[in-house]
């Protein structure tokens, strides 16, 4: 009679039952894979907005290039061909800290949300055919690029409102703070060569910072 078997069997069939158990609850803990990779606290690396801000500034900040290396080339005033090469350096350089945070947040399997800025807001409507054309150059292109910064500031708000990727967030606030400077800088110019700022206006208001109401800061 092999002793052993009678021992092992019952010993084995326990260890089975334990493991079991401990599989199903894991599978319990984890939840399904919408709620690990939407906005909550659960996903370390970040949330939906984090993914949707660094998506939807990557080609808002390429289309800034495009039309400041068309300014480069343009441009009437030292201002604004100094304005241009700012962009180029500053932008490219934070599309590749963009790309990163992105591909970080992908293997995370964080799933973008909406950014929740309309469209009409981003300030991507500009016509680079029209931009090529346009005279004064340098009016035209101050009237182009205030509202595509408008846009890169609405979308940096709500990233620092919403999301969690503190790198993300910090690359936010940097894109604030400078195209806030570059949009009074550029009204700035355009008052002195043109007799008045851009029509299309200045900062754009923070709302969570002015009772909810929209508007434009005009320094």
């Amino acid at each position: 009679m092999d002793v052993t078997k009678h021992i092992r069997a019952p010993f084995l069939a326990t260890r089975l039952a334990i493991g079991v158990l401990l599989a199903g609850a894991a599978f319990a803990g984890c939840g399904s894979d919408d709620d690990a990779s939407s906005s909550g606290p659960q996903n370390a690396a970040g949330n939906g907005i984090d993914r949707a801000f660094v998506s939807d500034m990557i080609p808002h900040h390429e289309s800034a290039v495009d039309m400041a290396m068309v300014a480069e080339r343009r441009g009437q005033s030292a201002f604004v061909k100094k304005l241009a090469e700012d962009i180029i350096r500053s932008q490219r350089a934070e599309i590749t800290t963009l790309q990163g945070i992105a591909a970080r947040l992908e293997s995370a399997g964080v799933k973008a949300k909406s950014l929740g800025v309309p469209e009409h807001q981003m300030g991507m409507g500009a016509s680079m055919s029209r931009l090529e054309s346009a005279k004064p150059f340098d009016r035209a292109f101050i009237d182009m690029m205030i509202p595509h910064h408008q846009g890169a500031i609405r979308m940096a708000r709500v990233e620092i409102a919403e999301g969690s990727n503190a790198a993300a967030k910090d690359l936010a606030t940097e894109i604030i703070d400078a195209q806030a400077r570059e949009i009074r800088a550029m009204n700035k110019h355009r008052t002195e060569e043109f007799g008045g700022p851009s029509p299309t206006g200045g900062v754009p208001a923070d709302e969570a910072t002015h009772d909810g109401m929209s508007g434009m800061d005009h320094e």
